[in-house]
């Protein structure tokens, strides 16, 4: 099985550590692979690429 690796900057990891055991998740991984989940899910129900590209942008993640 493929076991991609994603690196957080040690400010991010931290929060992600303290959100996920305030939330009670097993484990930081957890917590960031349901949050991975719930956005996917929601940009793949956004239709088409311009909406997905309009709540990108109004994410912050686009300019």
């Amino acid at each position: 099985m493929f076991q991609p690796s994603v690196k957080f900057d040690k400010a991010l990891w931290q929060r992600i550590q303290s959100c996920a055991a305030a939330a009670g998740y097993s484990s930081p991984g957890e917590f960031v692979r349901d949050v991975l989940e719930r956005e996917l899910a929601r940009l793949e129900g956004a239709g088409s690429k311009e909406d997905i590209i309009r709540k990108l942008k109004g994410l912050g993640y686009l300019e």
